[in-house]
């Protein structure tokens, strides 16, 4: 595989972007292996943009890890700083569920009998995307998003 490159502009949004992360994966004293590779891969596939903790003295260490991190992952090396590295690679688009953005719920509501002595009343109910489940246990159609005036003369 073949590393991603960045332009210079991309490279410092990127760091911009990383400052505030904390580093997700850690690279200890028996090196770069394959369960460490795995760990990697799976946080950017999670993440896109991760900072990698290396505890290792040795610049030039740290150097081959990243270049191997990056060329094995098809990723792009943003910043090594110290004993952090950081990577990026972009996340694939995730997949939306069809329909109107919510799917179907099935609830179990319990209605409790009025007269003493008798069981409560147990029903499965299927709220649809466009429902709410009021607290007496009944379904009701949503009510349409409130925007204020200011908001509307904007669009």
């Amino acid at each position: 595989m073949t590393s991603l490159t960045l332009t210079p502009a991309q490279r410092r949004s990127l760091r911009a972007d990383a400052h505030h992360l904390n580093p997700v994966v850690l690279i200890g004293s028996d090196g770069l292996t394959a369960a460490v590779e795995k760990e990697v891969a799976a946080a950017l596939d999670a993440h896109g943009l991760i900072k990698v903790r290396v505890f290792s003295d040795d610049r030039a260490t740290r150097e081959s890890y990243l270049q191997t991190l990056v060329e094995s992952l098809n990723a792009a090396a943003v910043q090594h700083i110290g004993k952090l590295l950081v990577i990026w690679r972009p996340q694939a688009p995730k997949a939306k569920a069809a329909g109107d953005g919510k799917a179907p719920v099935d609830v179990k509501v319990v209605k409790h009998s009025k007269k003493l002595g008798l069981k409560p009343e147990i029903k499965t109910l299927r709220v649809l995307g466009n429902q709410r489940l009021t607290a007496g246990g009944n379904i009701k159609k949503s009510k349409p998003k409130q925007t204020s005036a200011k908001k509307k003369s904007l669009d």
